[in-house]
């Protein structure tokens, strides 16, 4: 059998285990069979009361068994000191792996959401009309998404106008999978992952990305009857586009004190332009009333993007950076004018969409709690703007593309939209190799 074919009867296998569990799609719900065209509008069921029972997920022991592990290892504070480890061994091990087809990973997507209506359809904005292939620069592209850990979808978070089968992981994880390998990015950082081990580690390592993962100390999903372990953030890039050359898990601090919150910062080397660049991601304290608690979380992940990003060769230039995350902040927050002023000279890349590339999108997540509407900006893309340039930016739906019943919904798998862009290095003919 060919590295190919045992690459694809790898993904099968994980597919095949939950779709022997799904309903008829003619069963999804009522609502679904009656949409057409894109968005819900209005389609589905109104929930009266917030769910009070959670719907099983299927965990087997050993899924439980490194959720287990997973919380014990965090339970401690993790070291402040020496966080900057080398993982090239990794990366050079990573490159045996055989490498998947994407397009057949989509198709198998398509048909587990053959009665779901489809995504909203997003456009890539040039920012300098179209961007031509350049063989020397190509552009990398970064995605951004927190994509609603499954435990907190299905227990906690309360979408009142979201209908409970319309969450449940047989079918939500291809929708997931679907938004990413839609855009291809070379970049994935995410956020509310609580399913890397079983889901998106083996499938993005089976399509040629590395990955890494860093739970939450004390992750709220572990309050959650059959959780599938702690939620975190996660990281991964396209091995044949860059090298790994250092990686940093950071449990966030505020006022000297370790909080609940974590980043993750790697060094990556571009395999065809040699240059490097550090990206990072994060997911910030939420909820009104932790402003304060968010701001001194920035100010810790700044003083460590700083501290990293200048130990390099030549210490008179910092690395760029591109710094992704939820930042659970809008930007009138101090955090988010700390990151704006920085002397590292950071830009919000989806401010370019605006008419004057001042204004932040009108809103990055829009949900219905029992608290109400929440229509806001918390999710961002940070770059540094004097070594890199914005080439395209994926576009945010419109309201009616959205629907009615806001996000989650049958047609959209996470409360936040995803983010894209497309960087490139700036042109610098005296720069050193």
């Amino acid at each position: 059998m060919t590295p190919a074919r045992r690459c694809l009867a790898f993904i099968n296998q994980l597919f095949a285990s939950s779709r022997s569990r799904q309903p008829a799609r003619g069963a999804v719900s009522s609502a679904t069979s009656a949409v057409g065209g894109r968005g819900l509008s209005g389609a589905c069921p109104r929930m009266e009361t917030a769910p009070t029972a959670v719907c099983p997920m299927g965990v087997s022991s050993s899924r439980r068994l490194v959720g287990t592990l997973t919380q014990s290892l965090n339970s401690a504070p993790l070291p402040q000191q020496d966080l900057y480890l080398k993982e090239s061994r990794e990366e050079d091990l990573d490159q045996d792996l055989p490498e998947g087809d994407p397009d057949q990973v989509l198709r198998e997507c398509e048909k587990a959401l053959q009665r779901r209506p489809p995504r909203p359809h997003r456009d890539l904005v040039y920012l300098r009309g179209d961007v031509p292939h350049r063989e020397h620069n190509p552009s990398i592209r970064v995605m951004q998404w927190n994509i609603l850990a499954q435990a907190l979808g299905e227990g906690k978070d309360c979408f009142v106008r979201c209908p409970l089968d319309a969450l449940q992981w047989h079918e939500r994880k291809y929708l997931i999978l679907e938004e990413i390998l839609t855009y291809r990015p070379d970049v994935v950082c995410l956020q509310e992952v609580d399913h890397y081990y079983d889901t998106f580690q083996p499938i993005m390592a089976s399509l040629g990305y590395h990955g890494s993962f860093l739970a939450k100390p004390s992750s709220p999903c572990l309050d959650v009857e059959q959780n599938n372990g702690p939620d975190g953030c996660a990281l991964f890039h396209r091995r044949s586009r860059f090298h790994l050359q250092a990686t940093a898990h950071l449990r966030l601090s505020a006022m000297m004190l370790p909080t609940n919150q974590v980043a993750i910062i790697q060094t990556l080397k571009c395999r065809v332009t040699g240059r490097r660049f550090c990206v990072a991601v994060t997911h910030l304290k939420a909820r009104t009333g932790w402003e304060r608690l968010r701001s001194a979380q920035g100010a810790d992940l700044l003083r460590n993007l700083r501290r990293i990003s200048e130990q390099r060769e030549a210490p008179s230039a910092a690395l760029p950076l591109v710094v992704c995350g939820d930042f659970n902040a809008k930007p009138s927050e101090d955090v988010y004018r700390h990151f704006s002023s920085s002397s590292l000279g950071l830009n919000s890349a989806y401010k370019l969409l605006s008419s004057d590339g001042e204004a932040e999108p009108a809103y990055t997540t829009w949900k219905i709690r029992p608290s109400g509407e929440s229509c806001c900006t918390l999710d961002y893309i940070w770059y540094s703007h004097h070594t890199l340039s914005v080439d395209s930016l994926l576009d945010i739906p419109s309201e009616e593309q959205i629907g009615v019943e806001r996000l989650p919904s049958y047609h959209y798998p996470s409360d936040h939209l995803s983010l894209l862009c497309d960087f490139s290095f700036k042109e610098d003919p005296h720069r050193l190799m």
